[in-house]
């Protein structure tokens, strides 16, 4: 026999693995089953693997010589090799059976990696530890599971944190809480992608941590996004605009301050100065960099970094003199950190935060947190934080999900990563480090949680995101802190809890209170201004036209270049109601001997010569093509002003001048109309209207002036001439009042008149017109009305118009001048000879002019606003503007009489329903003729020889009583020659009857 051999028995038991049962039975195990006394020189072992469905057992006989006892201990060995073959398969038969069992293991470990020295650390490893033991004591979660936690230090090196996680990953652990700062989770999350192991961490919270670059990393906080989002909304609450931000420069600072600028631009506002410190920057280094802060004029100071070094930056800022007032600091969550987890902080500590503004995650105050927050008091003297309660909630997702990974029949396994083969010469060992097979199925189950923590409900949405991230708005006050607000995604800022109410942003853009009285740094209650005139900041280059004339607008004194004005002063005074600095100084535009463009002053901001243009500019339409205007703040179209006489109100036609002579001619047409139709209504029913010609014609007239004066003697008996009338005194009362108050006007009013009456007299006229010097007046006569450019002559000075005025087109002069209303108004307050005629045919307004799309455009339209409101505005108007040598109160220039086109209305509706009476009573009339026609021909004859027409005058002319009256005598004689029978005296009756009747005629 050979020094070794092997016996194999093999058996199958169904589907079932064997590594279900048991992993291993040993030699040493069988030796203690009865009738199995195996010698030394005898190896038996039972193997089994997971992937077969059997089992197979290996005998393996070793230094067998030529023995005599070989032969019966074979014999006694295969006797018990059957019994074994028998009992395990008893052993799979009732494990197949029974669904009950277990299969899930006994231990599954999990690890962290904290820093251990840091603040939040210290609470974090014990909410980890704390979480961990009720996860373990509570067997409905993992169902005799345990979770292990190894926790790793850190110890504040970048270093140290890399080579703890390759340690970790080097255990078989199937998850990895932390690191604490976004830094290392975005390297260790390339570790935790090629190895498959989820990294679930509760403090990095860099949004840029979310994209797809990183899918096993799982964020169990609230993304830096959403708090730089509440601090915009802030920011653009208390209207300032621009903001100096403070951050560690690393990637948690960096990208938190990358994703409030981002938010602060779409709500129009910015960051105005980046101040980056350098991690671990001692205080004479933090020190330089407030140092170049304190020169910005911003005095709006975000802080974003972590809680450890965020005091060392209050406190050198307070040796500096930043936290007095005027100042507005607003920190990230680090401050709510520090203030919930040392307090009570010592009273140093708190005076350099006072006014202070941070956040602090919103925390659903449940039972269950009430809970913690008693055991957390037994647990250690440090305060409770939200991320001690996000460090907690972090194990009890992982638990949920690691006891839905055992559910889905999910099996804790690695295999060996083919890219981290050991290369000869390295000094690290990758083979160690392994693939998590179930790394992709336990990612999508924590993703798949959602529960009920302490932080409140825990889910996630589709893009890797917390649901419902929402902060409290917190001002330190004294030893303590004071809720000023919340803040939510869905709500906005708001002084209502929004897990309480669901409202819109819109609805909370409403209201005018959305945060409560905050005390600002220096016990200040009034909101802080936020901005200095900077000692370096950049000073905006504002163009001003130099003018020669109308000074009163804008002028530049010759001494000392000062620049003042009425649009001077409205441009300062809107300035200072902005709510944020903007530092500027005064550049003339033009050569001081004629005045300069506008146009051209605006197109100067377009190409970046200057930063604004103030002054007396016109919003035109080409204007608006090249910058941006501010509110108007003042309206100034387009007149015509010319020269003016006083006429006499005493004339002996005076009486006549109301109405023009069409709407004399007009109104006494429309009197005799009214008189003659309500004549030809009224004839036939009413003796009034009737009698001789002569008569007749007499009624007419005097019924149709007489109206006038509501004096007419004659009564309307008809309907229609009742209608009519009506109306007719309607439009009489109407031409009464008009013509009453116009004769009123012209006899107690001074007037002016002149041969020039607005723009239309200027179209039709061929009259030189003057206008002002580099004026766009010049292009919109030329191209918008089409005036001949040789008519136009530019005049510079208000001493030129006036000359210009009295010389007149026939001595060189000019008939009318066209300028805008302001220039005009100025001019005309001291020259009583001249007067604005005609209506203002253009509208238009002065504005600031600024680069496209600029934010301070909007900004200084508020101020303006504002102004406006104020009255302030009206006040600077008065300084510059109001004076006047002229008398002309009461004065007003000679309009034009009272036209036709004033009363056409009147007069149309008045001849349609004279026409419609008309067209009714010749219907009724010819209806009422048809219908008495035989009886009339019978009784006249007429239609014999004079034919129908004259018959139906004659019917006309005749009072209607009488044909109503013979025709009811007719039909009466009629039916009593019928009754009695005689036909024929009848007949004959009638022919002796037509006989008379032609006798008459003839003679």
């Amino acid at each position: 026999m050979s020094d070794a051999k092997a016996l194999d028995f093999s058996s199958k038991v169904g589907t079932m693995t064997i590594d279900k049962v048991f992993r291993c039975y040993s030699t040493r195990r069988l030796q203690s089953l009865p009738c199995c006394k195996i010698p030394s020189f005898v190896s038996l072992s039972v193997h089994c693997s997971s992937g077969h469905s059997g089992w197979r057992l290996s005998l393996l006989l070793s230094g067998v010589r030529n023995r005599p006892f070989v032969s019966k201990m074979l014999k006694n060995l295969v006797w018990a090799l059957l019994l074994l073959v028998v009992y395990f398969s008893g052993r799979f038969t009732e494990a197949i059976n029974n669904t009950n069992v277990s299969t899930r293991p006994d231990v599954v470990n999990i690890a962290s990696i904290l820093t251990f020295g840091s603040i939040i650390g210290k609470v974090a490893k014990i909410a980890l530890q704390a979480a961990i033991d009720d996860v373990n004591s509570d067997p409905t979660v993992l169902h005799g599971t345990k979770l292990k936690i190894t926790l790793h230090d850190a110890n504040f090196s970048a270093f140290m944190n890399i080579m703890e996680a390759l340690q970790v990953m080097e255990t078989d652990t199937v998850a990895l809480i932390g690191p604490q700062t976004s830094v290392l989770a975005h390297v260790i999350s390339h570790v935790a992608n090629e190895l498959q192991v989820p990294l679930l961490s509760f403090t990095a919270t860099d949004p840029t941590l979310s994209s797809l670059q990183y899918p096993f990393f799982v964020r169990t906080t609230h993304s830096d996004l959403y708090q730089m989002a509440a601090i915009a909304d802030m920011i653009r609450y208390y209207e300032w605009r621009k903001v100096t931000a403070i951050f560690i420069d690393d990637d948690h600072g960096r990208n938190g301050i990358t994703a409030l600028g981002d938010q602060l631009a779409s709500r129009g506002c910015e960051i105005s100065h980046k101040a980056p410190i350098k991690p671990l920057a001692t205080k004479a280094e933090i020190s330089d960099v407030l140092v170049q802060v304190a020169l910005e004029e911003s005095r709006i100071l975000v802080v974003h970094t972590y809680p450890n070094w965020g005091l060392d930056i209050l406190e050198v800022a307070k040796y500096l003199g930043m936290v007095d007032s005027g100042y507005v600091w607003i920190a990230t969550n680090w401050l709510s950190t520090v203030i919930d987890i040392s307090s009570p902080l010592p009273t140093k500590t708190m005076d350099v935060m006072q006014g202070f503004i941070t956040l602090r995650t919103l925390i659903n105050g449940s039972k269950l947190t009430r809970k913690f927050s008693t055991k957390w008091r037994n647990l250690t003297t440090f305060g409770l934080s939200t991320h001690c309660l996000y460090a907690y909630d972090t194990v009890w997702l992982l638990a949920h999900a690691l006891d839905a990974f055992f559910e889905k029949g999910g099996n804790i396994s690695f295999s060996k990563d083919p890219k981290l083969q050991r290369v000869p010469g390295e000094m690290l060992n990758f083979d160690s480090l392994s693939i998590f097979n179930g790394g992709k199925l336990l990612l999508q189950d924590i993703l798949n949680v959602k529960m009920k923590g302490l932080t409140g409900v825990f889910e996630f949405t589709s893009g890797k995101n917390l649901v419902f991230p929402a902060y409290e708005v917190i001002n330190v006050i004294g030893t303590g802190v004071r809720r000023i607000g919340y803040w939510s995604n869905s709500s906005g800022l708001s002084t209502i809890r929004p897990d309480t109410v669901n409202t819109k942003p819109s609805d909370q853009s409403a209201s005018s209170e959305l945060l409560h009285t905050v005390i600002w740094p220096g016990q200040a209650i009034q909101k802080p201004r936020g901005w200095v005139f900077p000692d370096n900041g950049k000073q905006l280059k504002i163009g001003v036209p130099n003018r020669v004339s109308f000074q009163e607008f804008v002028g530049q004194e010759r001494d000392n270049h000062v620049f003042k004005g009425y649009c001077i002063d409205v441009f300062t005074s809107a300035v200072n109601l902005l709510p944020y600095a903007v530092p500027y100084k005064f550049e003339s535009y033009g050569d001081g001997i004629k005045n300069p463009s506008n146009t051209m002053l605006v197109s100067l901001i377009n190409s970046g010569v200057y930063d604004a243009a103030v002054g007396d500019i016109a919003i035109t339409t080409n204007r608006t093509r090249l910058a941006d205007f501010t509110q108007p703040f003042i309206e100034s179209g387009l007149v015509v002003v010319a020269p003016v006489k006083r006429s006499s109100s005493s004339s002996t036609w005076a009486f006549l001048k109301p109405f023009s002579p069409l709407m004399w001619t007009v109104s006494g047409i429309f009197f005799l109309i009214v008189g003659t139709v309500v004549w030809i209504l009224e004839h036939r029913v009413n003796d009034e209207f009737r009698g001789p010609p002569k008569k007749q014609i007499v009624t007419v007239l005097w019924f149709s002036f007489s109206t006038l004066f509501s004096s007419h003697r004659e009564n309307t008996l008809s309907t229609l001439g009742r209608i009519v009338l009506i109306l007719w005194l309607f439009v009489v009362l109407i031409i009464n009042s008009s013509y009453t108050a116009s004769l009123t006007s012209i006899l107690t009013v001074e007037r002016l008149s002149s041969p020039i009456k607005g723009i239309d007299s200027l179209l039709v006229s061929h009259d030189p017109i003057g206008y002002q010097e580099n004026s766009f007046v010049r292009n919109y006569l030329v191209g918008e009305l089409g005036i001949h450019a040789d008519r136009l002559i530019p005049l510079s000075l208000p001493q030129d118009f006036e000359r210009a005025l009295k010389d007149g087109p026939g001595n060189g002069g000019v008939a009318a001048v066209v300028d805008e209303r302001a220039y005009i108004e100025l001019f005309l307050s001291s020259r009583c000879d001249f007067s604005i005629v005609g209506q203002e045919f253009t509208k238009n307004g002065w504005g600031f002019a600024f680069p496209r799309d600029s934010p301070l455009a909007a900004d200084m339209s508020t101020a303006i606003l504002k102004l406006s409101e104020n009255g302030e505005l009206q006040r600077i108007h008065d300084k510059w503007l109001m004076r006047s040598a002229c008398s002309s109160q009461g004065t007003m220039f000679e309009v034009d009489q009272l036209a036709l086109t004033s009363f056409q209305g009147l007069f149309l509706i008045c001849g349609l329903a004279c026409l419609l009476a008309l067209i009714i009573y010749f219907i009724l009339t010819v209806r009422q003729f048809t219908k008495h026609y035989p009886t009339l021909s019978e009784s006249t004859g007429r239609s014999v020889q004079s034919g129908p027409l004259q018959t139906f005058i004659s019917f006309v002319d005749e009072k209607e009583e009488t044909i109503k009256a013979r025709s009811k005598r007719k039909y009466s004689d009629g039916s009593s020659s019928r009754k009695n029978g005689d036909n024929d005296a009848s007949i004959d009756n009638y022919n002796s009857s037509k006989r008379d009747v032609s006798l008459n005629t003839s003679k």
